[in-house]
């Protein structure tokens, strides 16, 4: 999932918008604000304990690969390569997927719809 840090004055929106192009150059998808949901996490980062609080909004938009030069932004990133994961491979346990919950999450929302609101993981 494209992801990252938010900007000063940005928006959990604004910032998961500023990703999508940054990580996969497309600008023409559309975000209408659906959050899926919410959860926290703890890491270090350069040897400093960090705590994460992330949010994982809902994007629709065709199955493409990125456009643009995004080498060196993936670079910077620590992308080391990226790949669509159909519904049966999210919920396969063959690479280790953020929040843990996520397969379950999207199955839900392909049989009953988004949820009213945001589901909160809490500390995962």
């Amino acid at each position: 999932m494209p992801g990252g840090g938010m900007e000063p004055g940005e928006t959990p929106l604004q910032a998961v918008e500023r990703e999508l192009r940054e990580e996969t150059g497309w600008t023409d998808i559309e975000l209408d604000g659906t959050l899926l949901c919410l959860w926290e996490h703890d890491f270090t980062r350069a040897g400093v304990p960090v705590r994460q609080h992330e949010h994982v909004f809902l994007a629709h938009g065709p199955r493409r690969d990125p456009v643009g030069d995004l080498a060196a932004a993936h670079a910077a990133d620590k992308i080391l390569r990226w790949r669509w994961w159909s519904p049966e491979e999210l919920s396969g346990d063959t690479e280790p997927l953020w929040p843990p919950q996520l397969p379950a999450l999207l199955a839900d929302v392909r049989g009953r719809g988004v949820p009213v609101r945001p589901v909160d993981l809490g500390y995962v």
